[in-house]
């Protein structure tokens, strides 16, 4: 019966298991090595799809930059309101040791002519009609120590909800911060992945996409053709003339996001300054600044008039005439002119 069993298998040696191990390993190394050999590398993007891709990636940085407009608004107000809170305690807390100094000279000089018994100084004062005269005056300054404990505790309650108010104030601030923190951190996640897939095309193909407007509908192109004269800046001296001469003025300034000038724009940043430069203030944010003045719709299109575009009202521009605008397009641009057909419109304002 013996004959007819099975031999035993001898145990793999702690060296011969080791040596399997490792030729399993390349084994299985070489076969994946094999069949990534035979699969097609990715097709080279196409200059049509790297546009696409890279303005859809420039809309959603620019929507996140108007969120950092906005945020940045704010925390500029919060940090300005905590300035003041502050200077405001500081000369409160002035006003307060000076009103508790005061009252310390004023106890000091009560306890120092109190010592004796009011009988008793009566009766050893030289002069008795002086020390009536002084008790008069003790008197009067027990009012005034009154009135000064009234005056400290005043200024108490004064400093402390001050330092209760910058505190609330530092809270809400440190919280804009974070809110500005988070939008930036978007922005430039768009940015850097726009700014990779250009890498992708050759020198001619990236400076033929700089060169050119965000995609438009082969209607509005034809449009646009016919009306690619830009007007002159009007001259009759009004404030949207004023703005429009600014807007000008500004053509071939660089794209930053968040930027309002002199040197460089975002595109509320170009709007803002333009009109401010008439004398108009504007809000920091294309979503803010289209409810700023009246709506107009777009065949009363005027001179210095606002036309905003995307479905989120994420992008603006300065409307000269002839169907034109100026605008600061997107990041690794410049100040231009464009036909206002170029984007999807969204609407329009006149602020003055």
């Amino acid at each position: 019966m013996a004959s007819h069993r099975k031999p035993r298998q001898r145990p793999l040696s702690g060296g011969t298991a080791r040596t399997t191990a490792a030729t399993l390993a390349l084994a299985g190394a070489a076969t994946a090595t094999a069949f990534e050999g035979t699969s097609q590398a990715d097709p080279r993007p196409t200059p049509s799809q790297v546009k696409t891709e890279v303005d859809r990636l420039y809309e959603e940085a620019e929507a996140a930059t108007e969120q950092y407009n906005g945020a940045k608004e704010k925390a500029d107000e919060a940090e300005r309101a905590l300035t003041g809170l502050r200077e405001e305690t500081a000369r409160k807390t002035d006003q307060l040791n000076t009103a508790r100094s005061a009252l310390g000279t004023l106890a000091a000089s009560q306890y120092r002519s109190g010592s004796l018994g009011t009988a008793v100084q009566l009766a050893l004062a030289a002069d008795p009609q002086e020390y009536l005269s002084q008790a008069s005056f003790i008197t009067r300054a027990g009012d005034r120590n009154a009135a000064g404990i009234t005056t400290v505790r005043r200024r108490l309650d004064e400093v402390g909800r001050l330092r209760e108010q910058a505190a609330g104030q530092l809270a809400d601030l440190r919280a804009k911060q974070d809110e500005l923190s988070a939008h930036k951190a978007v922005i430039e996640d768009k940015l850097a992945a726009a700014k990779r897939l250009l890498a992708k095309l050759t020198a001619e193909e990236r400076a033929a996409y700089e060169a050119q407007t965000p995609a438009a509908s082969p209607a509005a192109s034809s449009a646009a053709t016919k009306s690619s004269t830009p007007p002159p800046p009007p001259a009759d001296g009004s404030r949207a003339a004023r703005a429009v001469a600014f807007a000008y003025g500004a053509i071939g300034k660089p794209y930053v996001w968040g930027a309002t000038g002199p040197g460089s724009f975002d595109c509320s940043g170009l709007t803002q300054a333009a009109w401010r430069s008439a004398g108009v203030s504007l809000p920091r944010t294309t979503y803010t600044q289209i409810n700023a003045g009246r709506r107009v719709s777009r065949d009363q299109l005027a001179p210095g008039d606002l036309v905003f575009f995307y479905s989120g009202v994420t992008h603006v521009g300065l409307y000269i005439g002839n169907g034109q605008m100026i605008h600061a397009p997107r990041p690794g641009s410049t100040v231009r002119l464009a036909p206002v057909d170029s984007m999807p419109w969204a609407g329009a304002s006149r602020p003055a």
